[in-house]
């Protein structure tokens, strides 16, 4: 094991704030993405997919889509993965 414990995946999930949201259509249905989800590559790069809901309601499945290349959800991403690795800094064990 050399350097400690295999890890083979760190990934965190994101509330894509209100104005920050945006629309897009899979299979003739429009979804409003509200989340993302942020994955830390084993090279130390991100990846990153949005999920969201049907515009219309109902209980259409979770459904991922790609996170547009622009600044503001550039940013979103590289601070939540800040955020969460101060968060795993301070861990405090098992509970």
């Amino acid at each position: 094991m050399g350097g400690g414990p295999e890890v083979s995946a760190l990934a965190i999930n994101v509330v894509i704030p209100e104005a920050l949201r945006w629309t897009d259509t899979r299979r003739g249905e429009e979804f409003t993405l509200m989340t993302l989800n942020v994955r830390l590559l084993p090279d130390g790069s991100l990846a990153a997919k949005a999920y969201g809901r049907p515009v219309g309601g109902g209980r259409g499945g979770y459904v991922s889509f790609p996170v547009p290349d622009e600044p503001e959800p550039a940013s979103l991403i590289a601070d939540a993965a800040d955020r969460a690795g101060s968060l795993w800094t301070a861990h405090r064990g098992l509970g």
